[in-house]
């Protein structure tokens, strides 16, 4: 009952999704269409899984993540909510791929996905993914591979970038994950943040959040980059800006959030402050050298999702074994933001059923998705706007001079 209960708290503070729950339910866009999602598996996932088969469709959900899925709620969406579920937490690799095999046996029309696994193995798997007609992929990580696919004249169907859309990575990116990790944090390690020294890798979107809200608590903020306009732009808005290799050093906490591997690796601990506390916020668990480390060094689980490691006498902890903070030692992104994030996915995979594409290639959500989800969540708050009159257009569209 308790999954149950969560499933329904979720669906309680998702008042987007609500409306297009309840449209689906009368217009039923998704009528014999077949479903396969890979995705974090917790409260809010289940409630864009019920929104889907609301709208007639025949849902299969696998994890993305071994660390991420809710058992509770995997259990109820299944029994309660007659959703077919592949999924629990703690996989092995061999039942993670063996997961993504089962929600692809049923010949899914769509996908949706998250980081990019299950678009990959249905690739590699025609047999399963012969009838699939276009799909959504939610994360920066998954949409680089696509992106890579296309390049490369790999991508077999049409795939809809919903990380970029407006109403996700504004809102899911930046407020989201800031929140969610520092939540992962705080509940992983019960310590203070205000006064200790916090790098955060990466200045993405996932990265501003996490540095506007670890500053917020207190925290004095660095920032590593790459790319000199986003290092600028973090030195503009009041971060110290450098290297790995020098700010770990008088680091009490890092965290990454670049989607690249080896942004922390053995030698840079080599340079790390003792007590150093790591924590991952990318979708997988290799911006941290934790094979690597583990390996050679052997962790001890020191306080639940807590390993310590000894390094040349100095002793660093790495938490929820270098996999997203915000899932495997959180509650994942506010149930708000999520609405946001699983309304767009909904809406695109109507889309996709109504107006199907005709060029395999990464398409960014239509307007009319992200406006819409926009004009529902605005009414949802009781926010009101303004509207350009026919002047004010006029004028907008006009290249004379101004009086």
């Amino acid at each position: 009952m308790v999954g149950k209960d969560k499933i329904e708290w979720a669906q309680e503070w998702m008042p987007v999704l609500k409306v297009i729950s309840k449209e689906f339910s009368k217009s039923k866009p998704f009528r014999n269409i077949k479903i396969s999602m890979a995705l974090h598996l917790e409260a809010k996932t289940a409630a864009l899984a019920i929104a889907l088969k609301q709208g007639g469709a025949k849902v299969r959900i696998a994890g993305c993540n071994p660390l991420s899925t809710d058992d509770e709620v995997a259990v109820s969406l299944k029994s309660d909510f007659g959703v077919d579920v592949f999924a629990h937490r703690g996989l092995s690799k061999e039942e993670y791929y063996e997961y993504l095999n089962k929600v692809l046996e049923h010949e899914p029309d769509l996908i949706i996905d998250d980081g990019g696994d299950l678009t990959a193995l249905a690739h590699s798997r025609p047999e399963f993914s012969k009838h699939i007609i276009g799909g959504n992929e939610e994360t920066t990580t998954g949409v680089v591979r696509l992106k890579n696919m296309e390049r490369a004249g790999k991508l077999k169907f049409p795939m809809f970038d919903v990380n970029d859309a407006l109403m996700k990575h504004l809102f899911d990116n930046r407020y989201g994950t800031g929140q969610s990790t520092l939540d992962g944090i705080m509940n992983a390690t019960n310590l203070v943040i205000a006064g200790k020294n916090v790098v955060v890798a990466g200045y993405g979107w996932c990265g501003r959040g996490i540095a506007l809200r670890m500053k917020g608590m207190g925290a004095k903020v660095s920032v590593t980059e790459i790319d000199p306009f986003k290092a600028i732009e973090a030195h503009m808005d009041g971060f110290n800006v450098g290297p790995m290799e020098e700010v770990i050093k008088s680091a009490d906490f890092v965290v990454t959030a670049t989607g690249m591997k080896d942004v922390v690796t053995l030698k840079t601990l080599r340079n790390a402050k003792n007590g150093v506390i790591l924590a991952n916020a990318g979708h997988f668990n290799n911006e941290i050298a934790v094979e690597e480390v583990e390996r050679k060094f052997k962790g001890k689980s020191v306080r639940g999702n807590v390993k310590r490691y000894e390094i040349e006498k100095k002793k660093i902890y790495i938490l929820s074994d270098g996999r997203l903070v915000n899932l495997a030692s959180g509650q994942g992104h506010p149930v708000e933001i999520m609405d946001l994030s699983f309304s767009i996915q909904a809406l695109t995979a109507e889309y996709i059923v109504k107006s199907p594409p005709k060029q395999n290639k990464v398409f960014p959500v239509p307007e009319t998705v992200d406006g819409k989800v926009a004009s529902i969540c605005l009414k949802s708050y009781g926010i009101g706007i303004d509207t350009l009159t026919k002047d004010q257009v006029d004028y907008m569209n006009s290249w004379e001079e101004g009086t």
